[in-house]
C-alpha cells in the first residue's frame, strides 16, 4: 500500500540477522517505528509461505531510504549482497537514498573488501556457486555504498 510519497516504506533495513538482529537492528527498527517512520525489516514484514526473493526485492524498490547495516558477516550472506546490488540499481533508477551504517567494521574494510569481507569472498569463490560476473557485481556494490558518507559506529564518540 503506497503512501502519499509513492513509497510503501520510508526506510528499508538490510542486515545480517545473526550479527545485529537482536541488538542494534532491533533497537534501530523500534526507534524508527516509535518515531512514526514506516520501516521494513524482513522478519516482521514477510509472511510465512510468501515468495521471499521477489517480495523482498520489491520492498527495496518501494522504500524511500535504504539502510544497509554492514557487519562482519554481511558479505557472507548471499541475500545481503543481492539486496545491496538491488539497492544500488534502485538508487540510480528510482532516486532513492542509501544511508549506510558501519557496525563493527570500517568503511575501508567494506570498500576494499578486506578482513571478514575478503574471507567471505574467498568462501563464495571456493563454493563455486557464483560466477565471476556476479561476484564482481557484489564487490562493485560494496565499493559504491562504502563510498557514501554514512555512520561509522566505531569512530563515533560515546559508543
Amino acid at each position: 500500500m503506497a503512501t502519499s510519497s509513492g513509497y510503501d516504506y520510508e526506510v528499508f533495513l538490510s542486515f545480517r540477522g545473526p550479527d545485529t538482529r537482536s541488538g542494534f537492528t532491533d533497537f534501530l527498527y523500534t526507534s524508527l517505528k516509535d518515531a512514526g517512520i514506516r520501516t521494513f525489516r524482513d522478519d516482521d514484514e514477510l509472511h510465512v509461505g510468501e515468495e521471499f526473493a521477489s517480495e523482498l526485492l520489491q520492498e527495496i524498490k518501494q522504500s524511500k531510504i535504504l539502510i544497509p547495516i554492514f557487519s562482519k558477516g554481511y558479505a557472507s550472506s548471499i541475500w545481503c549482497l543481492k539486496e545491496l546490488v538491488h539497492m544500488v540499481k534502485c538508487q540510480k533508477n528510482e532516486r532513492q537514498k542509501i544511508m549506510p551504517i558501519f557496525y563493527d567494521v570500517t568503511p575501508s574494510e567494506v570498500r576494499r573488501q578486506t578482513g571478514s569481507f575478503e574471507n567471505a569472498f574467498v568462501s563464495h569463490k571456493r563454493k563455486r556457486r557464483y560466477d565471476e560476473k556476479t561476484i564482481a557485481e557484489w564487490k562493485d556494490a560494496l565499493t559504491t555504498v562504502a563510498n557514501i558518507n554514512g555512520w561509522d559506529l566505531q569512530s563515533m564518540p560515546n559508543r
